[in-house]
């Protein structure tokens, strides 16, 4: 099998940005009001109505908003948090920044999201929080998460930066812990070409996240706690606010062709879907057991078909970290995981194509 010159590469993920985002960007510029202004509070009313109407804070990064939302939970210096290691470092990386301390536990290896017992397991008289992910765009276990969580008086964050419009039991992700945080990052189900966005249902915190995201300002020079330049731009927020029209059927395009991979891959593992969960696929993942995942990226890649490690090392393995813990399924995970193209661009020759490639690299034995 050979890589044809007349076929287009076809990459793991594709924004997706048209004449109405760059119209929105152009009414903004004309506006003459570029800084957080009414597009960012029009964004934060048109994202409520899909987490439940919970307040909405629109700040400039996911990771910005792991931090403030961390903060306005109290996390301080020496506390405990825990966090799955098989992750992007932001979701470790904001504990630290918020003072508190990452303890990394295992993660259930159907789902790829935190394993509940492991956490039980980890939990000391210094734990305060446990920051969950909703991994690939798949919800974590929030039914035992929250028991847990209950049961030691744990304050339960989530890292929702892949899964925009999630949902377990028809609740979205967002909505379970005290508050829970979306990326808009370019390869993200949506994007604002950068940004993030908090979500809670608590007055108390949704004011404080504002202060911390506004050099600790609600009324100008007033400022009232000691706060970052976490803003987002209006620029950014008329982006977001056009995508987010679009985001439902971007959706269930992504399912589309999940479900295409689910029924017609062979030779490799495809993804496990939990019951009750509305699985949004910010990436399909498979798991390449019997062959060298490299090298089947690189004869992929080969072929014409892009596809990406999420992620390559745990994060506790991280230079930045290196913390010894033994985490045997995050690590595996490590060593066998591999995304393909399924973002809403995808045609059906395309995901043929696609489906071919992986079937005869996967039958030839990498």
């Amino acid at each position: 099998m050979r890589f044809r010159k007349n076929q287009r590469f076809i990459p793991v993920a594709k924004p997706i940005l048209g004449r109405r985002e760059k119209s929105a960007v152009n009414h903004v510029l004309r506006s003459g009001m570029l800084s957080q202004g009414p597009e960012v509070e029009r964004f934060e009313n048109d994202f409520a109505k899909h987490v439940l109407n919970q307040h909405c804070i629109a700040v400039n990064s996911g990771t910005s908003g792991l931090v403030i939302a961390l903060l306005a939970a109290g996390i301080s210096k020496g506390d405990e948090v825990i966090v799955p290691s098989f992750t992007f470092a932001a979701t470790a990386n904001s504990v630290v920044l918020a003072g508190g301390v990452p303890v990394f536990v295992d993660i259930d290896p159907l789902t790829f999201n935190l394993d509940p017992s492991a956490v039980e397991a980890s939990i000391t008289h210094r734990t305060k929080a446990i920051q969950v992910v909703h991994l690939y765009g798949q919800p974590a276990d929030m039914k035992a998460i929250m028991k847990i969580a209950q049961k030691y008086n744990l304050i339960v964050l989530e890292d929702a930066a892949q899964a925009h419009l999630a949902e377990l039991d028809g609740k979205p992700v967002g909505t379970f812990g005290q508050s829970g945080v979306f990326s808009f990052y370019p390869t993200k189900n949506m994007t604002a070409g950068e940004g993030g966005l908090i979500t809670t249902r608590s007055d108390e915190l949704a004011r404080l996240c504002r202060l911390l995201r506004n050099q600790g300002m609600q009324e100008k020079y007033q400022n009232e706690i000691i706060g970052f330049n976490n803003r987002m731009t209006d620029i950014h927020a008329s982006i977001a606010r056009v995508q987010l029209t679009k985001l439902r059927e971007w959706t269930e395009k992504r399912r589309k062709n999940a479900e295409f991979f689910d029924k017609n891959l062979i030779g490799v593992v495809t993804p496990f879907v939990s019951k009750g969960s509305f699985h949004v696929y910010h990436q399909y993942t498979i798991r390449i057991i019997d062959s060298n995942r490299d090298k089947f990226m690189k004869e992929m890649a080969r072929l014409g078909i892009g596809s990406g490690v999420y992620y390559p090392t745990p994060v506790h393995k991280l230079k930045s970290f290196k913390v010894h813990s033994d985490l045997a399924e995050t690590e595996r995970a490590c060593r066998e995981v591999l995304s393909i193209p399924v973002h809403p661009s995808l045609s059906q020759r395309d995901l043929d194509r696609i489906v071919t490639v992986i079937n005869t690299i996967a039958a030839a034995g990498t």
